[in-house]
């Protein structure tokens, strides 16, 4: 179980791909049994044990097991057109095309996984760069509303300052009447 590869679910069970429901659920009995850390020695069971119990849940989840079975289908058309094989030939009856087909449906997992994180990776970047417009977005009604507050604080202020400089400019206005020029000629 620990030596099998851990996307595959069929693998880490010991099964080929379409085996039934009650199947799984009896090779998981008979496994757990047989693994279980509290009834064996050995220090990589509870490992070995929680591998089980996940390639179990996900060969009873519906979608996941589409998802493998999709996969492991992928896997074995590519090596069918690869070799330029019928649906029918006899060499997928082998032992051979087992393996080979097992060491095709691992690439393939391995491509699905990669495109699945690289897919978590561009989203996640793109919620932090939504989150940082947010973010930006906040700030600036933050900047304009303290500004208006500012601005409405300083009004009394700025009426004072207008009525002085208008009493100031009426009294200056009485001084300073420029004389009519006459114009020459």
């Amino acid at each position: 179980i620990c030596n099998a590869f851990k996307l595959d679910a069929y693998a880490v069970m010991g099964l080929k791909p379409g085996v039934p429901e009650t199947d799984i659920k009896k090779i998981y009995r008979t496994k757990s049994l047989l693994i279980h850390p509290d009834k064996t020695t050995n220090p990589k069971a509870p490992d070995a044990f929680d591998r089980l119990k996940k390639a179990q849940e996900q060969l009873m989840d519906e979608k996941a097991r589409a998802r493998l079975d999709e996969a492991i289908a992928d896997a074995r058309m590519l090596l069918i057109r690869e070799n330029k094989w019928t649906v029918d030939s006899p060499e997928l009856k082998t032992d051979e095309f087992d393996q080979k087909w097992q060491d095709k449906s691992r690439d393939v997992l391995i491509e699905n996984e990669l495109r699945r994180r690289k897919q978590m990776q561009a989203a996640m970047r793109e919620e932090g760069r939504q989150q940082k417009k947010d973010e930006a977005e906040v700030a600036e009604r933050k900047r304009k509303r303290e500004h208006e507050e500012a601005w409405d604080k300083s009004r009394d202020q700025r009426i004072g300052s207008w009525r002085d400089f208008q009493k100031k400019g009426s009294a200056d206005g009485d001084k300073k009447k420029k004389k009519k020029l006459k114009p020459i000629g």
